[in-house]
């Protein structure tokens, strides 16, 4: 209304500095991408080094674990210090332009006034209103460089809230419990993990786990044994085939049913939480009574060692149950596993990290454990599964062979050819006696 031709300067001028922000603040925002990774690789290598730092004081790499972290934190300073220049430079770019649109205005304004085409008022009221559009164009440079550090470094954590989970936390339906018997069948399995789609772990795998049988897996590294163990338990859904539930698919079931109240899993490494020894095994039933904790833990072999604490149940273990050790902390687990009375149970290596006396208490309590429970056993240590109904030998994602112990040894195929492996390892591992040394 005061001056159209200063305006049109005014509307010229602005969208073109913007469109130069824009493509500035592109810039700014790729720059301050790769400042928030290279702040998560040094956090990552600290991290490391001090969640391993028994390991690494065992190697004396105390100054290498240090050396790498400065270079990545050197690498962060760099980053940091080309982010700050150019979140300067457009700060200060965006003043000096706005500060010239103002002396724009005065010159062409002047020459308006000179021409008596523009009143001296009316050009004063359109500088102190040109005047407030570059103080609020000012604001938002220093807003914007504070939304590209922020919008960066909530990016991973956006990332993260808009993944939605390929298998749901609940969905699908129960059983009845006098329908459960635990009889367990892959039906023509193939799976690929998620981050490697082109190499097949398991390849057209079939396998029936009878009710109330012991059915071990045994086998090579990387033979997809503990990949069986995460299908079951439903972690991953398999790329073709099925796997079955007493003849329900188990995609078809409510999955927190599955993992809380059918199937029982003990790992290699059992993992603690740093609370009581009690609540710890409650984990496995949140509801559970102290006489079903009690009892529980007789079933695995741990009242006796737990009431020997000053403190009994109530011990506090500790992070990851640092007080106790592998061979208690692996009856903790049995414990937790048992609380909740599972149809099936998985056991992963559950006592390859014991020494031979933890080995020998654990497995009565997992002998017991075992018994009236459809269990799968995945052992590299064959003595451990000799006992089982069926012992079924993988390799290459493939069932080879499958049969009792006996039946096994008199093929003569791979796993008698393991057995032998081992028997001859065993005089190397065992060592002389303390009589003998």
């Amino acid at each position: 209304m005061l001056s159209p031709r200063l305006t049109l300067l005014l509307a010229v001028a602005t969208p073109a500095l913007m469109g130069v922000g824009t493509l500035m603040g592109s810039g700014l925002r790729k720059l301050s991408r790769q400042c928030q990774e290279q702040i998560a690789r040094a956090t990552g290598v600290a991290d490391e080094a001090l969640g391993n730092v028994r390991t690494v004081r065992a190697f004396a790499m105390e100054q290498r674990e240090e050396e790498r972290y400065q270079t990545e934190l050197e690498s962060c300073r760099c980053k940091a210090e080309e982010l700050g220049r150019g979140i300067a430079l457009f700060q200060g770019l965006s003043n000096i332009a706005f500060n010239c649109m103002v002396l724009g205005t005065l010159f062409i304004g002047g020459s308006l006034v000179a021409g008596q085409q523009l009143r001296g008022g009316d050009l004063m009221s359109f500088l102190v209103a040109s005047q407030t559009v570059q103080r609020s164009m000012a604001s938002l440079s220093v807003l914007f460089g504070q939304v590209v550090r922020g919008l960066s470094a909530g990016a991973r954590v956006f990332e993260y809230m808009a993944l939605s989970p390929c298998i749901p936390l609940t969905g699908g339906y129960c059983i009845p419990s006098k329908d459960l018997h635990g009889s367990i069948t892959f039906q023509n399995v193939s799976f690929s993990y998620p981050c490697r789609p082109g190499f097949e772990v398991l390849k057209d795998f079939t396998l029936t786990l009878p009710p109330g049988k012991i059915v071990a897996l045994v086998g090579q590294s990387g033979g997809g044994k503990t990949t069986v163990a995460s299908l079951l338990e439903r972690f991953y859904d398999p790329t073709a085939g099925m796997v079955m539930l007493d003849g329900h698919d188990l995609r078809t079931l409510n999955p927190s049913w599955l993992r809380g109240q059918v199937i029982g899993f003990i790992s290699q490494e059992p993992v603690l939480f740093g609370t009581t020894i009690m609540e710890n095994i409650r984990f496995g039933k949140v509801d559970a009574s102290d006489e079903e904790v009690y009892t529980a833990a007789r079933e695995a072999n741990a009242h006796e060692f737990i009431s020997s604490f000053p403190d009994g149940y109530n011990t506090v273990v500790g992070e990851r149950g640092t007080t106790l050790s592998g061979g208690q902390k692996q009856r903790l687990a049995i414990a937790r596993a048992l609380i909740k009375h599972p149809t099936v149970l998985i056991l992963d290596e559950a006592t390859s990290a014991l020494d031979a006396e933890s080995e020998r208490v654990v497995q009565e309590a997992l002998d017991r454990a075992s018994a009236g429970r459809t269990v799968l056993v995945i052992a590299h240590r064959l003595s451990t599964v000799r006992a089982a109904h069926c012992i079924v030998v993988m390799a290459n994602g493939q069932v080879c062979e499958a049969g009792t112990h006996e039946e096994l040894l008199k093929k003569g195929g791979l796993y008698a050819e393991l057995i032998r492996r081992q028997a001859l390892d065993a005089p190397l591992t065992s060592g002389p006696t303390c009589r003998e040394a």
